[in-house]
Parts: structure tokens; C-alpha cells; sequence
């Protein structure tokens, strides 16, 4: 293990120059957009993902809202299990994310999807939901496989297959798209 820590954080020294700043940017301002026009903004991710769509929200909802004259509407659809195992349960696991849209969803919302693998049925089949409803998709993914990052109208892309390494920056990509609100710069 001598030497490992200084291997990973090396890893993220590298890869986070290479994170494409102008397209964070670009989904700050359809933050902003969706904010001032009180359209919702979902996110949804698998895992480690999903954990990171539902800190989002939080961030979101007290950081870029509390306080302040232009809130968010926001909705981590990871949130309920309840309505997640039942669609699991009853229907099957790659609706779970796409059902919960079908109930709220309207044009000019924006989805946040997550996902390492850049496949996962679940959030591919809510990404092609939302985009056909009109909304805009910003999709978090490697850069180096996956079909999220094909269908997504605004992909944010981390330039690697480490999942520790593409958590840790989808990380940084949702805290910079929160704390440009939580800072009042948008």
C-alpha cells in the first residue's frame, strides 16, 4: 500500500485540468434558465451516483435557495425508496427513474443524470424520456464509453473509466454547478 494514496491523488491531478470548464458553464446557465423560469430540475444515478444526484438536490435546495430571491425547484428521483422498490418490484428496475418523470415532468425542466458506465438502462430511458418532453438533459459520464454521453443535450464528461476517480469529479462538476448559486454568482 506505500505509496498508493499519493498514486490516486496524482490520478485527479491529472484529470482535473481536464475537465471541460465551458461546458460546466453551459449547464450553469440552464440551471439558471430553469431556476428563473420555476421549471424543476431531477437528477438520478445508480450506487455511488445516486448518492451524489441526491446531494445535488441538497445543495440546491438550502445552499443555492435558502435566503434568496430565486429559488429552485428541485427533485432527487433516488429519494423515495418506497417508489423506487415498487417499480422494481412490480414492473422492472429500468423504469424506476422514467415513471417518476412520466407523474412531473414538463418542457423546460432540466434532468441531471449520473452515470459511470454511461449505460445504465435506467437513466438512459429517463435521459430519452426528458428529452423527448422537451427538457434539457445534462448527462455526467466518462468520456470514454457509454451511450449517455451520445444522448444527452449538454454531456459532461470525465476523461477516465475509474469510478473512484469519475465519482470524485462528478463531485466537483456538481458542487461548481451548485456553488456558482450558493456564492450568488448566477
Amino acid at each position: 500500500m506505500n505509496g498508493f494514496s499519493s498514486q490516486y491523488l496524482h490520478g485527479l491531478e491529472l484529470l482535473l485540468p481536464r475537465l471541460d470548464a465551458t461546458a460546466i458553464d453551459r449547464a450553469c446557465a440552464c440551471l439558471a434558465t430553469a431556476r428563473d423560469a420555476g421549471r424543476t430540475v431531477y437528477t438520478c444515478g445508480n450506487g455511488g451516483s445516486a448518492s451524489i444526484a441526491s446531494q445535488m438536490v441538497v445543495d440546491l435546495l438550502k445552499g443555492g435557495s435558502y435566503q434568496k430571491p430565486r429559488r429552485f425547484r428541485a427533485l432527487a428521483l433516488t429519494d423515495s425508496i418506497a417508489t423506487i422498490t415498487a417499480y422494481a418490484n412490480d414492473v422492472t428496475y429500468d423504469d424506476v427513474f422514467v415513471e417518476q418523470l412520466r407523474n412531473w415532468v414538463q418542457p423546460g425542466d432540466v434532468l441531471i443524470a449520473i452515470s459511470g458506465s454511461g449505460n445504465s438502462a435506467n437513466v438512459i430511458k429517463a435521459v430519452e424520456f426528458a428529452n423527448q418532453a422537451g427538457c434539457a438533459t445534462i448527462g455526467l459520464t466518462s468520456a470514454e464509453t457509454g451511450r449517455l454521453r451520445e444522448i444527452a443535450t449538454l454531456p459532461l464528461l470525465v476523461p477516465t473509466r475509474h469510478m473512484g476517480h469519475l465519482e470524485d469529479l462528478f463531485f466537483v462538476a456538481t458542487h461548481i454547478l451548485c456553488y456558482a448559486f450558493i456564492e450568488d454568482r448566477l
